[in-house]
């Protein structure tokens, strides 16, 4: 099927020029399909696969009906978690960043429930957050719904998985029943299909099947025992070469326990599961895609809805609980056109539910054999740091972009633009990613200079 082009949609010329200034001039098939939907103002129940562009598929309708000159609620999108929230709100900004005076926020724990209602009051047009964040605010009258037009319920599948059904639905209440309402995941089981009747006027159904020749995972099953199943872990990252590799736990303890044992082999390695405060998940989300951490070992909860670019090793150690959990956990590598490879361990007795994961996905796995023994431990570049990492006490708040830090690395501090790897914004601070042979040089430079006039404090990040 021929691709569509951004500037065949109804959209305002801010959105296409944006659209063009980031370099996207086609549509991938879950927007080509859902974009006229939603911007005829219709309810959708869309379905697509991990890194398909349906964010895109929302946000961009949301933003071309948002009234900026109302400083009211006028969109709310709830997802499963902080990190997907937050992933969500960085695609609204990116593409909202020529809407004059667009205000956004991300309603989830881990921040001040008190600054997020003064946030709403002063004037907020797009919310995201998590279901029991935004009920918390409900449940204080501190949320004001009555200019709501749009409510986006992505992953929703992972939301019911989460135990949010209660919270789901009370928020779906508190919504005036003239919204436009919809639905985007990977899959939709029987709970999230019964609340599509329940709150959805004639919503029109869009499924978007991966062809099996355009799917740019390898999927490989390697059999292992209980006894064996660390070896068999470091066997495989012996044999699967990769820049960054995700580790998939089913428990926060068995996460501990890989992490301590991988710390222990000088690795660098960080954990992520649902107990971390939302300043340590940051750290630990932007080491991890700067390459101050090569392994990252998590649990479904956190893990959900993580975008990381060029993602090329996804280990499931434990099986997925759910066919469905398989999914998404894989969705983490081979998006946007880009190869990948996902690995599962399972035991001699998992093999009707590697069957179910076959009937789900339609593909079948490779099981080829770990061809040598874990002789002498992981691969020396397992403990190589590609990039560290500079925490900056300055973000949003501080009216300090990107460009700022970049400018400042490479005017004042004298750095060349390849030695400066991703940089992030966040309200209240920025982290930057430097080569190892220049941090010392990009941190001195920074702690005894300014970013955009002004002075900050500095931190390598360990």
């Amino acid at each position: 099927m021929e691709q569509q082009p951004f500037s065949a949609l109804t959209l305002s010329p801010e959105l296409l020029t944006v659209l063009e200034e980031l370099g996207l001039k086609t549509m991938t098939p879950i927007q080509s399909q859902s974009i006229p939907v939603l911007l005829a103002g219709k309810d959708l129940i869309g379905q697509s696969q991990t890194g398909s562009g349906k964010t895109a598929a929302f946000v961009l309708p949301i933003l071309n009906q948002i009234d900026l000159k109302l400083k009211s609620l006028q969109a709310v999108i709830l997802c499963p978690t902080r990190e997907l929230a937050a992933q969500v709100l960085t695609e609204v900004r990116k593409l909202g960043r020529r809407h004059e005076g667009l205000q956004v926020i991300a309603l989830t724990g881990g921040q001040p429930t008190r600054e997020q209602a003064q946030a709403l009051e002063n004037g907020v047009q797009i919310a995201v957050g998590t279901p029991g964040r935004i009920l918390d605010l409900v449940n204080r009258d501190r949320i004001d719904f009555n200019s709501v037009k749009t409510l986006v319920l992505d992953e929703a599948d992972k939301m019911f998985d989460m135990g949010f059904a209660a919270e789901i639905k009370a928020v779906i209440k508190e919504i005036p029943q003239t919204r436009q309402t919809v639905f985007f995941s990977a899959t939709f089981p029987e709970s999230v299909l019964d609340l599509s009747r329940r709150y959805q006027k004639n919503p029109v159904r869009v499924v978007i099947e991966s062809a099996p020749e355009s799917l740019q995972i390898e999927e490989i099953a390697y059999e292992t025992e209980d006894s064996q199943k660390t070896n068999t872990l470091i066997r495989v990252l012996q044999q699967h070469q990769a820049e960054s590799c995700l580790i998939f736990c089913n428990t926060k303890a068995a996460v501990a326990e890989l992490t301590e044992g991988f710390s222990q082999g000088k690795v660098t390695v960080a954990s992520l599961h649902g107990d971390l405060e939302q300043r340590d998940r940051d750290r630990v989300m932007a080491m991890f895609k700067n390459g101050s951490y090569r392994i990252l070992i998590a649990t479904d909860v956190a893990a959900r809805g993580l975008d990381i670019d060029n993602l090329e090793l996804v280990i499931n150690y434990d099986f997925p609980l759910q066919p469905e959990t398989y999914v998404h956990r894989i969705g983490r590598t081979g998006r946007a056109g880009k190869s990948g490879v996902a690995v599962t361990l399972i035991h001699p007795e998992d093999t009707l539910k590697l069957l179910e994961i076959e009937n789900l996905t339609n593909r079948k796995f490779q099981k080829p054999s770990l061809g040598f023994k874990n002789q002498f431990g992981l691969n020396p570049e397992w403990r190589e740091t590609l990039m560290q990492t500079l925490w900056i006490s300055g973000g949003r708040k501080d009216k300090i972009r990107a460009g700022d830090i970049l400018g400042a690395l490479t005017g004042t501090a004298g750095l060349k633009s390849s030695s400066i790897g991703k940089i992030e914004v966040h309200d209240k601070h920025s982290f930057v990613a430097i080569s190892a042979s220049h941090t010392k040089t990009a941190f001195d430079r920074l702690r005894d200079g300014k970013i955009k006039g002004q002075k900050f404090q500095v931190r390598i990040l360990k």
